[in-house]
């Protein structure tokens, strides 16, 4: 089988996530029109997924949201996007990677996708987090912690 050097199942992927991001924006300008609603299900903990500590102890792995007649500010960026939902009656702000989005579904109109987390995209996101910070900041590394017992037995 021939070497696929130009990554077309990256391309389709990168698409398919522009289809939600296009989506979203046009939510965002003009709100949900008609019936459609969405369930956009994701990666909680996939790098640049910003909720609190409580939503993450009730979602470690995956979560489906949904946005149809309580949400508030939508904010879509290139990226990612941020939303406002109410879980139990408390307002939650979540900031959503598309590149951690592994569902989409619009059921007024059956239309839905389904992809797989960009692995590449959170180790990115990583590597720039972890840059981010000043080196003053930054824990002290394992061998900076060791302390030798032999410097405090008697010889």
């Amino acid at each position: 089988m021939a070497l696929d050097l130009l990554q077309y199942g990256k391309m389709v992927e990168r698409a398919m996530r522009a289809v939600v991001r296009d989506a979203l924006t046009q939510v965002n300008a003009h709100g949900l029109p008609g019936q459609h609603h969405f369930f956009i299900t994701f990666k909680t903990g996939f790098a640049g997924v910003r909720m609190s500590g409580s939503l993450r102890a009730r979602f470690p792995d995956d979560m489906t949201i949904v946005l149809q007649h309580q949400y508030w500010d939508l904010a879509v960026r290139e990226e990612s996007f941020d939303v406002t939902l109410s879980f139990s009656g408390v307002h939650e702000p979540l900031t959503i990677p598309f590149d951690a989005v592994t569902g989409f579904v619009d059921p007024s109109v059956k239309f839905g996708l389904q992809f797989e987390p960009d692995a590449e995209a959170a180790q990115k996101r990583r590597e720039a987090a972890t840059k981010a910070p000043p080196a003053a900041a930054k824990p002290a590394e394992a061998s900076d912690r060791v302390v030798a017992l032999d410097a405090f037995r008697k010889k």
